[in-house]
């Protein structure tokens, strides 16, 4: 296995700028109690206010003052009411075809068979590749059948990103192959490249319990949120809200099976495999893009 990463392809202009909202974003939510001035946040990270003004809204599409009401306790209690989302059990047949679900990144999905699952990837093929995304590096993995992983890491991480991953299905074999992933990554992070009419094929490989779940967090629509007891009711298993919570921490296609938007039951953030850093950046970027 070719354990470098190869970062050469750019597949966002805007890429970069993720390593200075990171900073911002870490440090408004350190902040938070004191909400820091624009000239304020600039002098920590040695930029001039005008130009993370635009750094912040070439990223996200509003100010850094924005973003931080965007990623408040209050604004995630509001992702939480019902009143203008469907209920899971109906988003698919309601939501597809309302306004909460205009800005979907449409997926259509299988799931590996148990005796595939347990193989721990053993005759699977998966294509790799590393490319800069809004959210940092992302690792693209893939097979035949589409994407089966996409997982998150800082520049210089690359390695732990993917043995975090490999180690998920251990008896596969993985190929770098950049040429296989960059279609895949392009229309990830590009909203202008969602459509229904050309889903993004994904392939789950998980416990029968885990695809549940992961199927789960497929119905919420973009710019909205559910709590992890929202998920245990929807597949039928009310009580099982700590199992659920492994599961969602367990998705191996981060952003795609959007596990950033479930939230505690009070809408704290709770956990993120990739860190909770990044879990705000893709709430704040969402409700931007919503």
């Amino acid at each position: 296995m070719n354990m470098i990463a190869n970062l050469q392809t750019d597949i966002t202009p805007d890429g970069p700028d993720y390593d200075i909202v990171r900073r911002v974003i870490e440090l408004i939510t350190e902040d938070y109690r004191d909400q820091p001035s624009l000239e304020a946040i600039a002098a920590r990270l040695n930029q001039s206010p005008t130009q993370l003004q635009k750094t912040f809204t070439r990223w996200a599409g509003l100010s850094p003052k924005g973003f931080l009401q965007a990623v408040t306790l209050d604004h995630a209690k509001r992702l939480l009411r019902k009143e203008d989302m469907p209920l899971l059990e109906t988003s698919i047949e309601v939501g597809l075809s309302g306004p909460s679900r205009l800005h979907d990144l449409f997926v259509t999905h299988e799931a590996m068979s148990p005796g595939e699952w347990k193989a721990k990837g053993g005759g699977l093929i998966i294509r790799y590749g590393f490319h800069i995304c809004p959210f940092g590096v992302a690792l693209i993995m893939v097979t035949d059948r589409g994407l089966a992983g996409l997982a998150f890491s800082d520049s210089g991480d690359e390695r732990a990103c993917l043995e975090d991953m490999t180690c998920r299905w251990p008896n596969a074999e993985y190929v770098e192959d950049l040429q296989a992933t960059v279609p895949y990554a392009a229309r990830v992070f590009e909203p202008g490249k969602w459509s229904s009419d050309q889903p993004l094929r994904v392939v789950l490989i998980g416990t029968d319990f885990q695809v549940r779940v992961w199927q789960s967090l497929l119905k919420i629509p973009f710019g909205k949120a559910v709590t992890y007891s929202d998920i245990a009711n929807d597949i039928g298993s009310p009580t099982a809200q700590r199992a659920v919570g492994a599961a969602v921490g367990a998705n191996p296609i981060s952003f795609v099976v959007p596990c950033h938007r479930a939230l505690g039951k009070n809408g704290a953030l709770t956990g993120y495999h990739w860190g909770l850093t990044r879990k705000r950046a893709m709430l704040g970027w969402e409700s931007a893009h919503a």
